[in-house]
């Protein structure tokens, strides 16, 4: 089921909003931040004040999904409300193509001002969405301010604030009190070593940096006092850069940390556990905007969550792996207690993304596997072949380790998680690439690859 095979929710009275009375959008997006590494989202040692002040001023999304673990695909996929593959943009860096709609430009279209600021990972193509750009480094917010600031006074607006942390490189001395090793939670699909506790300390830092920011934001809504005008919306584009997190199918990689606040709108301090997609993003904006939504959205407004967190939207999430260094295509259907993945090139291994190839936690981890010192867990991204459909009950088994696909006591639910994805293949025109795109990465060292 998709979501243009759904009825589009109906505002209730309380969210139709008189066109003189339309509210601003501020959407602020993390790079390659886990859904769980926010304090408010569960972590016992980062330091994310200002988004855990967010979340007590609005709603917390613990069961928000993206369409991909990748970086400019998510934002393709989120900036038109369709899926990855159905973007033309569905490998890493691929440019958006011109004839896709995205939201910014409807809203721009209706009068809004629209303007973006840090990362931006689009392509050209996209850029006519918005009345200006602006950049950003290194933490990509720097001019986050300044976009909000600057902004007409006399037109609703929205802004698209895009960061670069936390992705990689990391550096020493990032923010002023530094995360402690001894303070990191590793997950069981990693080894619990020194290497891999400095590596997560120093992406725990970029995520700090980019909440102070974040804090900036929060405090200059409420100086220029439209607080009650203006929803904030927060969300990262894919997991951590680790292995088996960015770019896979697991929560690790494809769950996010969605929180939404709108003073007077939306109850300060809740909690929404319903499944919610980034492709809904969208179609959500601009009904609350008031305007018709667009024919080419694939995703489902989730305005009746904001009013009613235990309401539901949607049974299922979709997710899918393309190209992103390494070749892969990958699939997946998550439901509120399973998850499904459909491999359709087993031949090759999970591996991470180049820049986490590199890293010193990955290759630590091939000097542990030389050395027979990896757990069945932790040797997953060098697992060949790799199985070719996988099923979890991510509510027993939240890091998705017990692959159930072949326990005759879930075949059902394997065959009801098969079909799911067939019709979805088949509404959405999702194909197995003839000519995938091939290794740009060396799988080991993380280097480009010599072409020819």
């Amino acid at each position: 089921m998709v979501g243009a095979a759904l009825s589009i929710p109906v505002l209730s009275s309380r969210w139709v909003i008189a066109q003189e009375k339309r509210p601003n959008f501020v959407v602020m997006i993390a790079d390659d931040l886990a859904w769980n590494d926010v304090g408010c989202f569960g972590h016992p040692t980062i330091r994310t004040p200002n988004l855990d002040r967010m979340a007590r001023q609005g709603m917390r999304f613990t069961s928000a999904f993206l369409t991909t673990a990748s970086c400019s695909p998510t934002r393709c996929s989120v900036i038109t409300g369709r899926y990855p593959h159905s973007t033309g943009a569905g490998e890493l860096h691929q440019p958006l193509p011109v004839d896709q709609v995205t939201f910014p430009s409807l809203l721009k279209e209706s009068g809004y001002y629209t303007a973006a600021a840090g990362k931006w990972h689009l392509g050209d193509n996209a850029k006519g969405g918005f009345d200006r750009i602006y950049g950003g480094g290194p933490s990509g917010c720097e001019q986050w301010l300044t976009a909000l600031r600057e902004r007409p006074a006399d037109r609703p607006f929205f802004l698209w604030l895009a960061a670069f942390d936390p992705h990689r490189e990391y550096q020493e001395n990032t923010i002023e009190t530094p995360h402690k090793p001894e303070e990191m939670v590793v997950p069981p699909f990693l080894p619990d070593i020194p290497e891999t506790r400095k590596d997560l300390a120093l992406y725990c830092d970029e995520v700090t940096r980019m909440d102070g920011f974040i804090g900036k934001v929060l405090d200059e809504v409420d100086r220029q006092d439209i607080v009650e005008d203006t929803i904030l919306l927060f969300f990262s584009d894919n997991g951590r850069p680790f292995p088996r997190c960015k770019t896979r199918l697991y929560d690790s990689g494809i769950k996010t940390p969605l929180i939404v606040q709108w003073s007077g709108k939306v109850r300060s301090g809740s909690s929404c556990d319903s499944l919610v997609s980034v492709v809904d993003i969208a179609p959500t904006m601009i009904q609350l905007a008031g305007q018709p939504l667009s024919s080419t959205f694939q995703g489902i407004p989730f305005t009746p969550l904001l009013e009613d967190p235990c309401a539901e939207v949607r049974p299922y999430v979709f997710g899918e792996h393309n190209w992103h260094d390494y070749q892969a295509h990958e699939r997946s259907v998550r439901s509120k207690d399973f998850l499904y993945i459909k491999n359709a090139f087993p031949h090759v291994p999970g591996t991470p993304p180049a820049d986490a190839v590199r890293s010193i936690t990955h290759q630590a981890m091939l000097r542990l596997r030389a050395e027979g010192r990896l757990d069945a867990h932790q040797h997953d991204c060098f697992l060949l072949p790799r199985p070719t459909e996988e099923l979890y009950n991510v509510k027993r088994d939240p890091y998705s380790l017990n692959n159930l696909a072949d326990d005759p006591a879930y075949r059902q639910i394997l065959e009801t998680m098969r079909k799911i994805h067939t019709d979805w293949a088949g509404k959405t025109n999702d194909k197995v690439p003839d000519n995938p795109t091939p290794d740009q990465f060396d799988r080991v060292a993380g280097n480009r690859l010599r072409s020819g």
